[in-house]
């Protein structure tokens, strides 16, 4: 490292995962991610990681906010887009947990992301609403735009997500 560069650190702390993943299988996936906004149960540790928090959920939609920084930059200087990514991946699955009962989870089948601009650490806080355009009980879909601090869409996401039992 050259002598006229100034260090920049970052440091990650997030709680024990486990509490709510053994609640997960006792509620209704709106009633987990209620209990999280709430503080009741922890948030995933992914978004400690990638500064991201879960900021509504409702039936069908959920509303995520992520704070750019230059940790998330990639060789050329701007976000690297696999943390737009993550966040559209996350509130994809998120919208879908919404929809379903007690006892059913869900994981990623595939996601097709349109980068629209760049993202850069000035560009200020993100914000991802997803939206399921179809529930399911096998394959569920939803949809997500990720806009910047301004009000201009960054990127938009379909993705398909694999639904089946947990616990028990």
């Amino acid at each position: 490292m050259h002598d006229d560069v100034t260090e920049r650190t970052r440091t990650v702390t997030w709680q024990d995962p486990a509490p709510g993943v053994a609640v997960m299988p006792t509620v209704s996936g709106l009633e987990y991610l209620r209990s999280m906004l709430r503080g009741e149960l922890p948030p995933p540790p992914i978004t400690e990681l990638m500064r991201m928090t879960l900021v509504s959920a409702d039936p069908g939609t959920v509303t995520f906010v992520c704070e750019p920084d230059e940790s998330h930059y990639n060789p050329i200087g701007t976000v690297h887009g696999g943390l737009v990514c993550t966040l559209l991946d996350s509130a994809l699955g998120c919208a879908v947990q919404t929809t379903l009962p007690q006892g059913q989870g869900y994981t990623s089948i595939e996601i097709k992301v349109n980068y629209l601009r760049p993202v850069y650490a000035h560009t200020g806080r993100l914000t991802c609403v997803a939206t399921v355009t179809k529930p399911g009980n096998r394959v569920a879909f939803a949809d997500g735009v990720v806009t910047d601090a301004s009000g201009k869409t960054v990127a938009t996401a379909t993705g398909s997500l694999l639904v089946f039992p947990i616990g028990g």
